[in-house]
């Protein structure tokens, strides 16, 4: 059956006039020419004396054609190409090769098969084809020559080169059904149903937790964070900068979607971020020593508060120890000043001594190299054989106002030794610290001289001096303690239990560990500071530890001498607030590991809230002692470095040869 201009119609020798040129593809016009003379032959197989060339099969065809269609028709020749060399290639596994098969059979085939697609990923079809891709829907007849073209008989692709190329299209479908269906299990859908294969979306075995708004954490309060001022940087920066996106920083954090919040961009700047960038107007308007009250950019003002401390409080550790002037120190203060009950560290540490040793310097390279690189000591002071320490974050040491200091004597004792009081003040943001140690007179019924010595310390500390009162509405001055906001006094005040030493041993045999509370009703302190005679104002933590005195040196035990002293709490620890809950107690203990004098240490842990300030105050800025920091580091690299050399001595001890 023929179609009125002459074609048959099962042999696929049509012509597709396309929707922009009327371009004929040169591989239906060949396949014309074949039919045309394969009818002529009568017999179905064309012969030839010489090997027909494409241009000529493409000529007779053309006489076939009608005029109209000649005339809106463009022929390109061809020029036969010899096969191509093989390219080189890096070795690959079993895996990789047929991975890479399969996606250059799967790519060949949608290209044979969707017609708005006719390029291929290896180029032997784009070779192939004379005429661009044809746009728009592809007619009946196009869609038959390529249903034909896909199933040509052996002969037609033994004399065409065009048709080896289809019959080995053909295989190669074949095998890439095969390949396809070792790799249906990672696709999702059907392997070959027209589309793109996709992989499978992964969904999570369970919801995600909510991300929180607020990711600041006290782990990271002094942790490199951008300024709020500084937020709008980004867009700044775009416009005036070009390299703004050749590293991790915030633009591309944002654009990628890793960061949706304010929150979590103050979070990213301290992991990809070393230094805040700051613009020239601010470092123009900044002025730290006579800033305004809480303005914007105020180094001690709410927003740099904020920044270091969002929660606005800030950890602190006291501790007072009665050394009892012993010249040994303890060999490892860790467990003093590092408690492993809370997780981290605090950021301020205030130690005071009385009875200090001998070599006060010494003392204070010790805590230094204990504490480490983190911590510097912002300032340090002595009255007699009383000391105070104050070490500090070194983050931190920018905010603190100058350091003052005061000392009073309550009864000279020796050249040497001082019953009194040592007191250190400063101001850091905008809240007022006053740290007191003293030493109270000793004796079981010297309970009104101990008063004494409180109501003389109160009325003849001298301080502040130069830096200013936070409120000096709410100031006395005849009470010292009043004119601060936070006040913590420590030391060894003397006041012992009211029972006989019989009495006391039975109750902590009774109760070794932490119930004492039988102890406490006897004990003087909490008597006295229920009737208001001393500590005016003051709180004390609840104590559950053992009476800190007195204690045979070396030992656990307490005295077995022949003055059989009674155990009590002579080393205490007492704070107030000018604000009602200011000041919370997180932890109230001893070190009973430190057995180098009759006192065991009483340390305490805080949280305090911290309120902005102002910058028109007298600063530190940044004073600390540098000296005794390089010390201290160095003292504790080598500590470091004599315990490796110590291991390593004992495991090569520990090997034995055998002969």
């Amino acid at each position: 059956m023929s179609t009125p201009n002459g074609f048959p119609q099962h042999s696929g020798a049509c012509v597709t006039r396309s929707t922009e040129g009327g371009a004929v593809q040169d591989l239906h016009a060949k396949k014309a020419g074949k039919a045309a003379k394969k009818e002529a032959g009568g017999n179905g197989v064309l012969t030839f004396e010489d090997p027909p060339s494409v241009g000529t099969s493409l000529n007779e065809t053309l006489k076939l054609l009608p005029d109209e269609l000649k005339a809106n028709t463009k022929i390109k020749s061809i020029t036969p190409r010899p096969p191509r060399k093989p390219r080189l290639e890096r070795a690959a596994s079993l895996d990789e090769k047929s991975w890479r098969r399969w996606r250059r059979f799967r790519t060949s085939q949608e290209s044979l098969t969707d017609p708005n697609e006719t390029s291929s990923s290896n180029g032997s079809l784009q070779e192939a084809s004379l005429s661009p891709p044809v746009r728009g829907r592809a007619s009946p007849c196009h869609q038959c020559c390529q249903q034909n073209s896909l199933h040509s008989s052996p002969d037609a692709s033994e004399t065409s080169p065009m048709g080896k190329s289809r019959g080995g299209t053909s295989d190669l479908g074949k095998r890439a059904y095969e390949i396809s269906s070792a790799f249906g299990g990672l696709l999702r859908g059907k392997a070959f149903a027209g589309g793109k294969p996709r992989l499978s979306q992964i969904m999570p075995a369970q919801p995600l937790p909510p991300m929180e708004l607020n990711v600041a954490s006290h782990t990271l309060r002094t942790a490199n964070r951008i300024d709020s001022d500084c937020m709008d940087y980004r867009h700044y920066s775009q416009h005036k900068f070009g390299r703004v996106s050749s590293s991790l920083s915030d633009t591309r954090l944002h654009g990628n979607g890793m960061v949706y919040d304010n929150c979590s961009t103050d979070s990213m700047k301290s992991t990809f971020s070393l230094l805040t960038p700051i613009r020239s107007k601010d470092v123009r308007s900044r002025s730290y020593l006579e800033g305004s009250l809480l303005a914007n950019g105020a180094l001690l003002g709410a927003e740099e508060l904020s920044k270091y401390f969002p929660d606005r409080n800030i950890g602190i550790f006291v501790a007072t120890w009665n050394m009892q002037g012993q010249k040994e120190l303890p060999v490892n203060l860790d467990d003093f000043l590092l408690p492993t009950d809370p997780d981290y560290a605090q950021d301020m540490y205030v130690i005071g001594v009385q009875e200090g040793c001998p070599d006060r310097r010494e003392w204070e390279i010790r805590l230094q190299e204990t504490l480490g690189p983190h911590y510097v000591m912002l300032y340090s002071a002595a009255h007699g054989v009383l000391y105070m320490s104050v070490f500090i974050r070194r983050d931190l040491i920018w905010f603190c106002s100058e350091v003052e200091y005061a000392t009073v004597t309550t009864r000279i004792v020796s050249q040497i030794k001082t019953k009194g009081a040592l007191g250190i003040c400063f101001t850091f943001f905008g809240t007022s610290f006053l740290f007191i140690t003293s030493h109270f007179t000793s004796g079981d019924s010297k309970v009104n001289e101990r008063k004494l010595d409180y109501n003389k310390t109160i009325q003849a500390l001298t301080l502040p001096k130069n830096v200013p009162d936070t409120n000096p509405y709410r100031s006395s001055s005849s009470d010292v303690t009043t004119r601060f906001d936070e006040v913590f006094w420590f030391g060894d005040f003397n006041f012992r239990l009211n029972k006989d030493r019989e009495t006391v041993d039975s109750i902590l045999n009774q109760n070794p560990e932490t119930d004492v509370s039988k102890l406490l009703a006897y004990d003087q302190l909490t008597s006295e500071m229920s009737r208001g005679s001393i500590f005016k104002g003051f709180q004390e933590a609840d104590i559950h530890f053992r009476p800190s005195y007195k204690f045979d040196i070396g030992k656990d035990s307490y005295d077995t001498t022949s003055k059989q002293r009674t155990p009590s709490y002579t080393d205490r620890v007492v704070y107030r607030s000018r604000y009602k809950d200011d000041i919370h107690a997180v932890k109230y203990s001893s070190c009973p590991v430190i057995k180098t004098s009759d006192h065991r240490p009483v340390f305490a842990l805080f949280r305090v809230k911290v309120r902005p300030g102002r910058d028109n105050i007298p600063l530190a800025a940044g004073q600390f002692d540098r000296e005794l920091y390089l010390i201290g580091i160095k003292r504790r690299i080598t500590r470091e470095l004599q315990k490796r050399q110590e291991q390593k001595d004992q495991k090569s001890s520990s090997v034995c040869s055998v002969s």
